[in-house]
């Protein structure tokens, strides 16, 4: 006869998936893009260690320049997850990032996992304004993403990352103000990269999951939990890097 413990292994986990849309124009370039990748790789790190029966935490990544690109062609489970480095250079196609993302966010497509999924977690880094050379104009394309029931219903945050962010569109993004975290050194951004992500990671996987379907219900309890951790965190972490050098 079955013990229990191997009961619950055999129980099927739903699936969260940890998006991060990554901007990566020339802007970028340096100690950004290279604070962004080893922050990233130590994130990794942290949500393996993270013992949940509940949920399976995948992966998924779309980075931004000239154009918008996957660079994982579906979620990648965080146990076969590898990182590799990020380089910086062009444009910043935001409208594109956008569009790319909301044509994901679909049972037909990223969501789609036979065990379920929770609603996702979404993490947007970018340093400067998005640019409309391309096909896609980033206001079009945001407010297709706030039709979205998956992309209503999940936690998402941006980092501004420098001084010449466009705040009001990553604010757009998100939802809120204080959900968009500005970044003012490299050290900084490091930090909350791993903060945010595996915060985020543990409050998404004990949400809720939802149908395409389901009704425009408002800002999630679970938005609103990370925005009450994220008070706290950028207390910590202002506190810690009042010394550093500033960088940007």
């Amino acid at each position: 006869m079955p013990n229990i413990d191997s009961i619950a292994e055999a129980v099927p986990r739903r699936t969260m998936i940890l998006y991060f849309l990554i901007d990566t124009s020339g802007s970028m370039a340096g100690d950004k893009i290279g604070s962004v990748n080893s922050g990233i790789k130590e994130t990794i790190l942290d949500i393996k260690e993270i013992t949940n029966p509940d949920a399976q935490v995948k992966i998924a990544c779309l980075t931004f320049s000239n154009d918008a690109n996957w660079i994982t062609q579906n979620p990648v489970a965080i146990d076969d997850f590898s990182w590799s480095n990020l380089e910086a250079e062009g444009i910043t196609e935001l409208g594109e990032a956008c569009e790319k993302l909301n044509e994901k966010l679909s049972t037909k497509a990223f969501m789609g996992d036979a065990t379920g999924n929770y609603a996702p977690a979404i993490i947007l880094i970018s340093d400067g304004n998005p640019t409309d050379f391309g096909k896609y104009k980033y206001d079009d394309s945001i407010a297709k993403l706030q039709a979205n029931n998956w992309f209503k219903q999940a936690i998402k945050v941006a980092f501004a990352v420098g001084d010449d962010v466009n705040q009001e569109i990553l604010e757009k993004f998100t939802g809120s103000p204080e959900t968009v975290i500005s970044i003012h050194n490299k050290s900084q951004l490091q930090k909350m990269i791993r903060f945010v992500s595996v915060r985020a990671s543990q409050i998404a996987s004990k949400s809720s999951s939802i149908k395409e379907s389901s009704s425009d219900s408002g800002v999630s309890s679970k938005q609103q939990e990370v925005i009450e951790a994220l008070k706290d965190i950028n207390i910590d972490t202002e506190a810690n890097d009042a010394d550093d050098e500033y960088e940007w």
